[in-house]
């Protein structure tokens, strides 16, 4: 009869415990898939993180036009700090960048910025022969220069990394990444951090050109 009842009572507590803490088991796991299905949905685009309001600019391109952040009101638009004598990142960057000038280059709601840490060098004159080097084409495609203290802040406004280093190939260090900026002047972004600074794509790969490819043509279909 013991017996019986130690099988009554073993009964009770699983029954108990099955009512009790099956349910709170599946809703965290369906909560974890929840989390996951918004992670991968992120890192997939179907959402671009807004980093923050793009910083206002006004510097000299390579035709001797006044260009400002103004002038790309209404478009999709990448921004990069770069020097035409860097012998290390730059090309490979800017490679990047005539790719994407190639696959948006009829799109008139897409635009390039340019700008050189290395004013000294990079003349409007000069900065007009790497364009044609490069074979940036593309209108909306523009190559500033200005004061370099000017320059420098907004690297540091943009959160990308720009620097005088003697010892660095061509006398500067910068970041190789670039910046996405919607229609309405946002930076955005994937759910991506590259070195604890704000989410930019990487200007030096395939994975980021990939990317950037896709977030683009999402920014101006919106």
């Amino acid at each position: 009869m013991k017996k019986n009842y130690s099988y009554i009572w073993i009964s009770l507590v699983v029954l108990v415990f099955g009512i009790y803490f099956v349910p709170k088991i599946v809703n965290r796991f369906q909560n974890a898939s929840v989390v996951e299905s918004d992670r991968l949905n992120v890192a997939n685009r179907n959402d671009l993180l807004e980093v923050g309001k793009a910083p206002a600019f006004s510097f000299i391109n390579q035709n001797k036009e006044t260009i400002t952040n103004k002038d790309y009101d209404g478009k999709v638009y990448l921004v990069e700090f770069f020097f035409s004598t860097c012998p290390t990142i730059c090309p490979i960057m800017n490679e990047n960048m005539v790719k994407l000038q190639n696959e948006f280059q009829k799109e008139e709601r897409f635009g390039i910025v340019s700008i050189t840490i290395d004013p000294e060098t990079d003349t409007p004159e000069n900065l007009k022969e790497h364009a044609q080097f490069l074979g940036a084409t593309m209108k909306n495609w523009h190559f500033l220069t200005g004061k370099e203290d000017d320059i420098f802040a907004l690297s540091r406004k943009f959160n990308l990394y720009v620097g005088r280093n003697s010892e660095a190939p061509g006398g500067f260090e910068h970041s190789g990444l670039f910046a996405l900026i919607d229609k309405n002047g946002i930076i955005r972004s994937r759910d991506i951090s590259i070195n604890g600074d704000f989410p930019y794509y990487d200007g030096t790969n395939e994975e980021g050109l990939k990317m950037l490819k896709e977030d683009i043509q999402q920014l101006i279909k919106e």
